[in-house]
């Protein structure tokens, strides 16, 4: 059995969990903080959530494709998407950040208010309150937003097989390795990738629960 579907699909996860969580947190605080075209923004950043992954990854191919701009100048640096387990990265990315930004900013939007006037009576600037005094206090929220988001990155697979192809061994992650397995009558490959990637869904739910218990019993003690 190639164990390549597997290694991809962890380095793919992590590499996109990574990368969301850098451009959720900040997005989830602006969204929190704005006064106007919150609802706007807020439908932007959560937009692929709900359209399905081949659409997102038709709008990945128009922006990264030979084509496109910036297709064409990634091109001419030799830092071409298509094709690759960067492409694959990209596509997770676009899929998971909702899954981390709507997780942070409603941990964001419990934060007390009083903590954050006290921050500022206290002369902290923005970034120092959102650095000790929100990010600690919506932790555990935070963390069960990740879960979510790296769970969302390891099942990808519309966008994914998209912009990043069906390469073994390059960009052929679990998920499409058991739509490979299927379409080419393997079942028995297809239910090994399947009971693998139940296990690990079922470990990260496990945790997001975790996380998310802990975080009710710790407001009950406060």
């Amino acid at each position: 059995m190639d164990f390549s579907p597997f290694w991809i699909s962890l380095k793919v996860a992590f590499c996109a969990t990574i990368v969301t969580f850098i451009l959720g947190l900040p997005a989830a605080r602006l969204v929190v903080s704005m006064k106007r075209g919150r609802s706007f923004i807020d439908g932007v950043f959560s937009l692929p959530m709900v359209l399905p992954p081949t659409v997102v990854g038709f709008f990945l191919l128009l922006i990264f494709g030979n084509n496109s701009v910036l297709g064409r100048f990634l091109s001419s640096i030799g830092a071409n998407v298509i094709f690759t387990w960067q492409g694959a990265v990209i596509s997770a990315v676009v899929v998971s950040f909702p899954m981390l930004y709507r997780t942070a900013r409603g941990a964001f939007e419990q934060v007390d208010p009083n903590l954050i006037s006290a921050g500022r009576t206290l002369g902290m600037g923005e970034v120092e309150i959102f650095l000790k005094i929100i990010l600690p206090a919506s932790w555990p929220g935070v963390m069960a937003g990740t879960i979510l988001a790296f769970a969302r990155a390891l099942g990808e697979f519309g966008a994914t097989i998209m912009l990043a192809g069906n390469i073994p061994g390059r960009t052929q992650t679990m998920s499409i390795a058991i739509y490979s397995a299927v379409q080419g009558g393997n079942r028995e490959l297809a239910y090994r990738w399947v009971i693998v990637i139940m296990a690990i869904s079922f470990v990260t739910i496990f945790a997001m629960n975790y996380l998310t218990d802990h975080q009710k019993s710790k407001r009950r003690t406060n």
